[in-house]
């Protein structure tokens, strides 16, 4: 059985982890971008991110199904053999926020990620891969959507 002191030292303790953890939370927020995720174009995204034109590339490799059944849930998954690749992202053309996912990636990493993004409709979709030099290299395909994912 734990005393009040016992306790009082415990809260204290976690209460102390907690707003160490606060910091954390801070950076985390300023790595975000939110102009990027509020564009509406490629060009708008690209913009946002400090970058150029992309080039279409073998070196980088999207995953995802030519039909989707549901909108809601559509797995993609980029991929890029590029060197010094520091950045992927996917993006949806026709979604009304262009920019679906972005991850940052290191040399103690493998370039390759997925996840499930929503789509309202069919619509190109890219990967990107952004390479340490500021290089845009992309792959697209089209996927179409039976049942959309956006509030259809």
């Amino acid at each position: 059985m734990q005393t009040r002191r016992e306790m009082m030292k415990h809260s204290a303790l976690v209460a102390g982890l907690l707003a160490a953890a606060l910091p954390l939370s801070a950076q985390a927020q300023a790595a975000f971008n939110r102009a990027a995720f509020d564009a509406k174009s490629m060009d708008e995204m690209l913009k946002a991110l400090g970058l150029g034109k992309p080039t279409e590339s073998k070196e980088v490799t999207l995953t995802g199904p030519d039909i989707a059944e549901n909108g809601a849930v559509v797995p993609l998954g980029v991929a890029s053999s590029a060197a010094g690749v520091k950045r992927l992202l996917l993006l949806v053309e026709k979604n009304p926020n262009i920019l679906a996912a972005s991850f940052d990636v290191s040399d103690a990493v493998e370039a390759s990620m997925s996840t499930r993004v929503k789509m309202g409709q069919t619509s190109n979709v890219f990967a990107v891969a952004i390479t340490g030099d500021n290089k845009v290299l992309f792959a697209q395909k089209e996927v179409k959507v039976t049942l959309g994912g956006c509030g259809g």
